[in-house]
């Protein structure tokens, strides 16, 4: 019930949101409800499939991921300094999002077989993880790089890899970020950096997304404007409303208690998550339940704390709400997996 409260709230977020760009407000919202009929359908095939079969198929999957990002990288058009679309006519979508599903099952079955529990499995894990983060990087997506990050964390701790380790890849990545802002990051990443520590170093420049996003969360006040009232959206002041801001969209128009209601459907899905990760007595369906979660979690973080200038902004999507087929179909087709780990614990139960 909350994943289809959350989606349907999407919907009609995308609908208001698009109606200030040029009135195709039910154009979008009518592709979303299409893609979201699509993601229940592949939710269901994927909980009759079973998480195991795909588990056998993780290498696999794995590799396919691999090539499509490689593809993207090499082959993608360029839109706003990334390669992260990749077209076949009429079909396009975003590889980076299909390879978290394939990140967490390829994980979960190398961590549950091979513990992480000393230096030779866990710079064997480090090697897998490597890969997607490498090929996301080059696209550039510093966003979807780090998603993988923190998913690979969470399941490593998940597996039981001892916290020294952890700390120790924590302090280089910590000490490495001068060398990655001189060296690494385009021009466009580093300023949303020093934007999001002073946005009006460059209010109508790199600052004018974060000021803007600002003003429509803080204009919703305690119970918003109303559904289709917001201004910063219709009047073309909110850039990319139907996608990178659409919480902003959401606090503008329903305000904090709005807010309040949207983070407890996202807190109570991801404690159901949890629950069933659990639940299970398969070790590899714990660990590939955390890193659901992290996903999950991690994406509502990111999207909602750009909206409102607590981290720097990267484009990610908040699961759900924001414009996109390729987001919302393997945000499904993941829960789809989890509901399946879910059915067979409870038929097991129901059997002893």
């Amino acid at each position: 019930m909350c994943t289809l409260m959350l989606a349907l709230c999407g919907v009609f977020c995308i609908y208001s949101a698009a109606a200030g760009n040029q009135g195709r407000g039910f154009d979008f919202a009518f592709r979303q409800s299409a893609w979201l009929g699509f993601s229940l359908f592949s939710m269901i095939f994927i909980m009759l499939v079973g998480h195991r079969k795909l588990l056998e198929g993780a290498y696999p999957l794995f590799g396919l991921a691999l090539l499509l990002l490689l593809l993207t990288a090499l082959l993608a058009p360029k839109v706003k300094g990334a390669q992260s679309w990749l077209g076949f006519g009429a079909i396009r979508f975003q590889p980076s999002e299909f390879a978290k599903i394939s990140i967490i099952l390829v994980l979960s079955k190398f961590l549950s077989r091979y513990p992480p529990i000393d230096l030779k499995t866990f710079f064997a894990a480090l090697g897998v993880i490597s890969l997607p983060v490498i090929l996301v990087l080059l696209q550039p997506d510093a966003g979807s790089a780090l998603v993988f990050l923190v998913i690979s964390f969470v399941m490593l701790l998940a597996a039981g890899t001892p916290l020294k380790y952890l700390g120790t890849i924590i302090g280089l990545g910590l000490s490495a970020i001068p060398f990655l802002i001189i060296f690494v990051l385009k021009e466009y990443q580093k300023n949303r950096i020093l934007v999001f520590i002073d946005p009006m170093r460059d209010p109508l420049g790199a600052g004018y997304n974060v000021i803007q996003s600002r003003i429509a969360v803080g204009s919703g006040g305690l119970t918003g404007k109303g559904f289709m009232m917001g201004t910063q959206s219709k009047l073309k002041f909110l850039p990319e409303p139907h996608t990178d801001f659409i919480f902003s969209v959401f606090s503008e128009e329903f305000g904090f208690i709005g807010n309040l209601v949207l983070i407890f459907l996202f807190t109570v899905l991801l404690f159901r998550i949890i629950f069933i990760g659990l639940r299970s007595k398969d070790r590899r369906c714990k660990i590939l339940v955390s890193g659901v979660a992290a996903w999950l979690w991690f994406q509502m973080f990111e999207s909602i704390g750009m909206s409102i200038g607590l981290v720097p902004v990267t484009g990610l999507p908040l699961p759900f709400l924001s414009y996109g087929g390729s987001s919302l179909l393997a945000t499904f087709i993941t829960l789809g997996i989890v509901a399946s780990i879910y059915i067979e614990e409870a038929a097991n139960r129901r059997r002893l």
